[in-house]
């Protein structure tokens, strides 16, 4: 599907009387011309993948670089002593955040939602609330339809990758991805989910992407709880009636800018920011 901008998008939902996830379907459907079956199949056995992803988890496996791995587990015994600031349905988002970053840092079957390094946003937010709310398997792909539409007009006006825009272009695309599509499931207007992705990308416009040692483990683990939680965070606002006084188009064009302006050594080379940092230079030094 190739919409152009957000405002493309709601266009084709208006014009062509169809709901959100139906226009992405739709649009796919005569784009690759493909049924609209094949089309399901694909995206349902997405949603399934992600929810086998989750389950196989395993606490004891660690990353070769020893840096992340038990972290999922970790999240989950401090959840189970019922002391968490955030709240039972936000620690459960994190730990699942956590869980599937720490999949891909060991080399276990993820799904790039949009990215690798920003794996973990999208199954933290939808499979926590699929399981926690009872929501149906069909309404899942149908959330899951929206965010690749969103992502898809993301990577059509700015960036997917941080090698091209930093982590705002990573996880901050997942968080827009996220915000939107849960604003629909809760009932969300499209306007409602247009809010919501903006002030989510807002939120971690400028972030950067400074993998140490260049492996996609520290900080990018952690970032994904982030991402989750500021999709969470935005929907809420958007759902309360909160508007963003930047429309969201205008919203990832400035991501773009920001993209563009951003210095090479914060573009997942492995040299700055964090991965600048003394501690980081000394962990690649052993690792290396």
């Amino acid at each position: 599907m190739s919409f152009q901008s957000m405002e493309e998008y709601k266009a084709y939902c208006v014009e062509n009387n169809l709901s959100m996830w139906e226009a992405v379907l739709q649009a796919d459907v005569e784009e690759q011309g493909i049924t609209r079956e094949h089309s399901l199949k694909k995206m349902q056995n997405m949603w399934k993948v992600m929810k086998e992803n989750l389950d196989n988890y395993d606490r004891d496996l660690m990353s070769r670089s020893n840096l992340v791995g038990k972290d999922g587990g970790q999240m989950e015994d401090y959840l189970e002593k019922g002391e968490t600031l955030c709240g039972d349905f936000v620690a459960k988002v994190m730990a699942n955040a956590l869980k599937m970053g720490c999949n891909n840092a060991c080399m276990k079957r993820i799904i790039a939602a949009p990215t690798a390094g920003a794996c973990g946003v999208i199954p933290a937010v939808f499979v926590t609330y699929y399981r926690e709310k009872g929501i149906s398997d069909e309404k899942m792909v149908e959330a899951l339809y929206i965010s690749a539409g969103i992502g898809n007009v993301i990577g059509e006006r700015a960036f997917l990758a941080g090698a091209s825009g930093g982590c705002q272009a990573e996880i901050g695309s997942a968080a827009a991805m996220a915000a939107g599509a849960i604003t629909y499931l809760r009932g969300g207007t499209i306007d409602q989910a247009f809010n919501a992705c903006a002030m989510s990308l807002k939120n971690l416009m400028g972030l950067v992407c400074d993998p140490v040692g260049g492996l996609v483990e520290v900080p990018c683990v952690k970032r994904n709880v982030i991402g989750a939680v500021d999709a969470l965070t935005a929907a809420d606002m958007a759902l309360a009636g909160i508007e963003s006084q930047i429309p969201v188009d205008q919203v990832i064009d400035a991501m773009r800018e920001v993209g563009e302006k951003m210095d090479i050594s914060l573009k997942e080379t492995g040299i700055g920011g964090v991965a600048g940092t003394p501690k980081a230079q000394e962990i690649t030094k052993h690792l290396f």
